[in-house]
């Protein structure tokens, strides 16, 4: 199955303790790209959710936000005491190497981090619950960059379906563009009242045949679209393989736009490229 980089999840929680709103988001990325927005309180849940994604993401930009809201506790605040007391030696310490630094109010002290107890609300429950958000979330962003993926599968199968449509098209052309190559010899001779060699004109049109003979070209565009519907239905990253698998189909269609002598085999070259570049910006966005 075909997984998309692109997809959202937005999972919350409500408690007697507060709520809990966790936001995951990912784009497109060469690799796995973490970033997060945790609240103070909350931070050492970031390396369990690093390795979560780690585990089950190959690719991607993710970004995590996690919002706590402590439910009221009346209209008293706890305040550390040991917590604005480090505070209180820090900024001593701050004003003796910069005296002109201007301090922080009494107000801005309370809305340190850690400063007020949160009250209510046990740091261990929430944690615990904010792990299972994450994991529902991460489940929820999956099945999205999965039906995601499934439709970028069905875009590229049909680009494919193109393709080989080009190919069938050429293979079919060969016959008639040899036969033309031929007659267009022959009245060129007959235009210069030249004596016509038989042999002489089979070994030219033997040449021009060589020129023009795209069978492998042909035969390698079949292979790696054979290659490329073989990947979509493998399980796991794929886009990198895909990737490359256009870079080769591109280099199949320049070499068959080279080759081309008549306009029609051009016009199914650039076809062919039309296709292949609808392919590429498709497979960016997948795992």
């Amino acid at each position: 199955m075909a997984y998309s980089m692109t997809a959202f999840s937005r999972q919350t929680l409500d408690a007697a303790w507060g709520s809990l709103q966790l936001e995951l988001r990912s784009v497109n990325q060469r690799y796995l790209e973490p970033h997060f927005r945790l609240p103070e309180s909350l931070r050492d849940l970031e390396p369990g959710f690093r390795e979560a994604l780690r585990t089950r993401l190959a690719r991607g930009k993710v970004e995590c936000q996690l919002r706590f809201d402590p439910a009221a506790a009346g209209e008293s605040l706890s305040v550390n005491r040991e917590r604005l007391a480090e505070l209180n030696r820090a900024l001593h310490e701050v004003r003796a190497e910069l005296p002109d630094a201007p301090m922080p109010d009494a107000l801005a002290l309370l809305d340190h981090p850690g400063v007020v107890d949160t009250q209510g609300a046990d740091l261990d429950t929430v944690k615990r619950e904010a792990l299972a958000l994450f994991d529902t979330a991460l489940d929820d962003l999956i099945a999205g960059r999965a039906r995601e993926g499934e439709r970028l599968a069905e875009l590229i199968r049909s680009r494919l379906d193109g393709v080989r449509a080009q190919v069938a098209t050429v293979r079919e052309l060969l016959p008639q563009i040899l036969e033309r190559q031929r007659s267009q010899l022959i009245e060129r001779l007959e235009a210069f009242k030249a004596e016509l060699d038989p042999q002489r004109i089979e070994a030219e049109v033997a040449l021009l045949a060589q020129k023009a003979d795209v069978d492998e070209e042909l035969d390698r565009l079949e292979i790696h679209i054979a290659e490329i519907e073989r990947q979509l239905k493998q399980k796991g990253p794929i886009g990198r393989r895909l990737d490359f698998l256009m870079q080769e189909l591109n280099r199949e269609a320049n070499t068959l736009s080279s080759k081309a002598v008549v306009a029609d085999t051009t016009r199914c070259a650039v076809e062919l490229k039309v296709l292949i570049e609808q392919m590429r910006e498709q497979i960016q966005n997948l795992e």
